[in-house]
């Protein structure tokens, strides 16, 4: 990787929050995509593909904003930026494919899921709708880049935590804190393998200068596995109670959950993600491990790895 410039789609997600730093450590100058200059939305995705604005934050990142969508005209890009990180959903990435020839991209890293995987036969239409979403945008990625010659990696992590943001450890914290307890279908016994957000962020530096790593989507799983139960039962810990976990019926369980997404911190929960509770969400990360040393930490909550 001899260009020292990197492009990254999604700087302000979660991985995104842990990536800039680690590329600006590997000495690489970045120049990060945002709706708002500066970063300071934290929004997940759905990045505009215009060249707006450049403002240097005072992390030496250079955020770029990004507005209407760019028409093709043919026009290059104001910087060439050939090594590009997509850490924003996967599904938002195909609509930045011109701005990204433009740009002169020659290597492009996306972040993708298992939740194509474990999500594909949910119960749950929106479910089945995300896992669809995300298989539609890898093969998608895979044309646009074959078309073009450009170098492609996928990665897909299991179930990503940390920094008090993830969408599993964060709301289970709150749930935790707010009602002292935790329910479970049965004995919770489906295995997990969390994955911190820190080590997908190494994860999408490695990949992006493996010379091994080329055309190629590799899951990203965490350096632990561990049952549902003992999961939650680490929250608990890291939180300072003793853990209190409650079977519940399933018929309960559906109704409970219906009525505790209309609060805002629990919409994101559905009947079919409880189910989960007693099915193995496993995959091997060897080949990552392989081709560039992904070497993930064990499950463990640090006090800012909590919701404020």
């Amino acid at each position: 990787m001899d260009d020292q410039r990197v492009g990254v789609i999604g700087g302000t997600s979660l991985t995104g929050e842990c990536l800039l730093p680690l590329l600006r450590s590997d000495g690489r100058r970045v120049i990060a995509f945002s709706r708002r200059v500066g970063g300071s939305g934290r929004e997940g995705g759905g990045e505009e593909t215009t060249s707006g604005p450049l403002l240097e934050g005072g992390d030496g990142v250079v955020w770029r904003e990004l507005g209407v969508p760019v028409q093709p005209s043919g026009a290059s890009f104001p910087e060439q930026i050939a090594y590009w990180v997509c850490v924003a959903p996967a599904w938002v990435l195909p609509e930045h494919f011109t701005l990204l020839e433009r740009a002169g991209a020659r290597r492009l890293v996306m972040l993708s899921s298992t939740s194509r995987f474990t999500k594909s036969d949910s119960s749950d239409a929106f479910e089945r709708t995300i896992a669809l979403r995300l298989s539609r945008a890898e093969d998608a990625l895979r044309r646009w880049a074959e078309s073009n010659n450009i170098e492609w990696v996928v990665l897909r992590p299991t179930l990503i935590y940390g920094r008090g943001r993830d969408k599993n450890i964060t709301e289970i914290a709150r749930f935790i804190r707010r009602f002292g307890f935790f329910p479970l279908i049965g004995r919770g016994m489906g295995l997990r393998q969390p994955v911190y957000a820190g080590d997908v962020a190494s994860a999408c530096v490695g990949a992006l200068k493996s010379a091994v790593a080329v055309n190629r989507a590799y899951n990203l799983s965490g350096g632990e596995t561990l049952t549902y139960r003992e999961m939650v039962a680490r929250v608990f810990v890291a939180l300072r109670r003793h853990p209190r976990l409650v079977k519940v019926p399933r018929h309960f369980f559906r109704m409970a959950v219906q009525g505790i997404r209309l609060l805002p911190s629990y919409r994101h929960w559905t009947p079919a993600m409880v189910e989960r509770m007693n099915h193995d969400l496993v995959f091997d990360h060897t080949d990552a491990e392989r081709d560039f040393s992904f070497s993930p930490r064990s499950f463990y909550l640090a006090p800012e790895d909590l919701p404020r």
